[in-house]
């Protein structure tokens, strides 16, 4: 399976513009830049997308090994946190933290902080990230 994205850059980084596109069509030249990125600009950003995708992914991962677990979630809300620092004088990411709330019937919370934990360490973009992923997940709405 293969999954594509484009971006579009034009300009300095500074005062540029830049357009992003997804396969699906889902986003279609939505702007980002500088600003989005750095400040409180209109726009998207590179690490509000990957943090959308890492609550997409293990909000995902985490209905599966419940379904796997014999427990079916009646709603998931998950907000990802990505941290963007400057290490060695480069823009890295180090860190993302999880905050997830289920409503999962019969279920204790011990067995759903296993379950969570899991999904978190199996996600496939929490096994891409060369980052610390940090989660706080507890039953409730």
């Amino acid at each position: 399976m293969q999954r594509k994205a484009s971006a579009r850059w034009q300009g300095t980084v500074k005062e540029g513009k830049g357009s992003i596109s997804t396969q699906s069509g889902v986003l279609k030249d939505a702007p980002y830049g500088f600003n989005a990125r750095f400040g409180d600009g209109k726009g998207t950003n590179p690490e509000e997308l990957l943090g959308a995708a890492h609550a997409g992914c293990f909000t995902m991962a985490l209905s599966f090994a419940l379904n796997n677990a014999g427990f079916t979630a009646e709603a998931i809300d998950t907000e990802a946190a990505v941290t963007l620092d400057k290490v060695n004088d480069a823009w890295t990411i180090t860190a993302v933290h999880l905050t997830t709330r289920a409503q999962v019937p019969a279920i204790d919370a011990a067995k759903f902080a296993e379950i969570a934990g899991g999904a978190k360490a199996n996600c496939p973009l929490s096994r891409v990230l060369n980052a610390t992923i940090t989660m706080d997940a507890k039953l409730g709405g």
